[in-house]
């Protein structure tokens, strides 16, 4: 690989990769207005995508008055790439290759309140890799992965999706070539570290946009904005939050790609091996607990005592929504094995301790939802519905909780049979398997299920009673719901 932008891009660009920028577009009169001139031909020739032509504006720029302008910066890779994709002559292609590595290097230079380093240095390996890969020796390949280990420790949560994937890519070729799985388990620990958060923050954000959309709709119903005044902010309120779900699912879908590839690295077996050894020596290092328990959580090795001691010391020192909501599940996986109820009681302590730690509405929906059903299996019925409906209150359409409450009326019918008609309970529980169906059509399968097992009031208790079909009937006992007779 050849040393990137060192002597090419010093001759190129004269010298001005330090530059301390004392005039934003010249020292004189007419070199401001040669710089003016050459940022508005760059603007116009890029949003015309005359790219060789903006390339031109381009150089004059960033040689002569590099802060003239950070859109210089945050166009070049686009403008770069399709310059690199259309060129033929091999030794022009390679010298826009390093232009274009340099333009990461430089805009926090230039920018920093705009570009942060880490940013630079993760782009600058993933156009490394992507351009120079395949001729990269080992140890220059261990540089990039070196570039991409610093980047994401900078930017952290805020680490792009396309740097997380071609960072884990890498630390796959490396744990090949040296069959050394610790570059691919380390990277799988730093992507569980981050990306959950990363993810959480974009969907904080987008229900904040969503929030700040349906208060704007409000107002219009109301009279108290004009169309016009409307038309404005609905607008840049419909990007953000239309940009911020993108992100979330960028996220997610970069995780999950990245959870699918370490799967024939990362068995429970080699993690314990791994973290067993670490945890002994790292219980002061709460940075690396936390990504010991998210690559084990997400490895599914929820019933080693490994994962188990880790998750406690991390709660004990840093509780917050995930460490309160893990140990909540766990204490009801522990009641399966044990039938305690202390279990379920510590359970429901920990889940409601993840309600207040959390910070979106799907947070708070399962981790009610998981309230629900452990009161669901100590029996306390009534507060398992109010939990259900807590979580529905956070998420209108999640099926599965209206499923629970169904469970929940079909398995009164013992309790309730003194002081109501028999098996009238069922008919609640179908009025609520029809309504997780229609919230989320996902649960078909799981409520045509619950409803075959339905055992109806017989005909003769419907004539004893005057009762026929359509009619409306009002639930007692502690259900007190209206339903349909059927």
């Amino acid at each position: 690989m050849k040393k990137l932008v060192v002597a090419i891009m010093m001759l190129a660009f004269g010298g001005s990769l330090f530059a301390q920028c004392p005039f934003k577009y010249g020292a004189t009169e007419e070199d401001s207005l040669k710089g003016l001139e050459q940022v508005s031909l760059f603007n116009m020739s890029y949003k015309a995508k005359n790219y060789a032509e903006a390339y031109e504006a381009w150089q004059y720029i960033v040689k002569h008055c590099p802060c003239a302008w950070d859109g210089v910066y945050t166009n070049a890779q686009n403008m770069l790439q399709n310059l690199i994709k259309d060129e033929k002559d091999s030794l022009r292609r390679e010298h826009l290759i390093d232009t274009l590595i340099y333009s990461y290097e430089v805009r926090s230079n230039y920018f920093p309140e705009k570009f942060t380093k880490g940013y630079g240095l993760g782009f600058k390996a993933y156009n490394t890799l992507i351009y120079r890969g395949k001729n990269c020796t080992s140890d220059e390949l261990m540089q990039v992965l070196d570039w991409f280990i610093q980047s994401v420790e900078m930017e952290k949560e805020k680490t792009q999706p396309a740097i997380w994937d071609k960072y884990f890519q890498l630390a796959e070729i490396v744990t090949k070539s040296k069959r050394d799985t610790s570059y691919v388990i380390e990277a799988y620990g730093r992507a569980t570290d981050y990306l959950d958060v990363s993810t959480n923050n974009a969907l904080v954000k987008y229900e904040k946009q969503s929030e700040a959309l349906e208060a704007l709709n409000a107002q219009l119903e109301a009279g108290q904005i004009d169309r016009m005044a409307y038309d404005k902010q609905a607008k840049v309120l419909s990007a953000d939050t239309a940009r911020q779900m993108k992100l979330v699912l960028n996220y997610r879908k970069t995780l999950k790609k990245i959870e699918t590839a370490v799967t024939p690295y990362a068995s429970c077996e080699v993690l314990e091996e791994v973290y067993s050894k670490k945890l002994a020596a790292s219980k002061d290092d709460i940075s690396a607990i936390n990504k010991m328990v998210m690559t084990m959580y997400k490895g599914g090795c929820l019933s080693s005592p490994v994962f188990k001691e880790a998750l406690q010391v991390l709660h004990n020192a840093n509780p917050n929504r995930n460490t309160a909501f893990w140990l909540g599940n766990l204490s009801l996986s522990s009641w399966g094995n044990t039938k305690d109820n202390a279990e379920l009681d510590a359970a429901i302590k920990y889940l409601q301790t993840a309600i207040e730690l959390s910070e979106t509405n799907e947070q708070r929906a399962d981790a009610n939802y998981t309230i629900a059903v452990a009161y669901q299996l100590k029996g306390a019925y009534s507060e398992s519905r109010n939990a259900a409906y807590a979580a529905l209150k956070a998420n209108p359409n999640m099926g599965k909780a209206y499923i629970l409450i169904g469970k929940l009326y079909a398995a009164s019918a013992g309790r309730c049979s003194g002081e109501d008609l028999p098996l009238a309970c069922c008919w609640a529980a179908a009025d609520k398997y029809a309504k997780a169906v229609a919230v989320d059509p996902s649960c078909e399968k799981d409520a045509a299920k619950e409803r075959a097992n339905l055992r109806y009031p017989s005909k003769d208790d419907l004539f004893k009673r005057g009762l026929k079909a359509g009619d409306s009937y009002r639930v007692g006992c502690w259900i007190q719901e209206s339903t349909t007779v059927r």
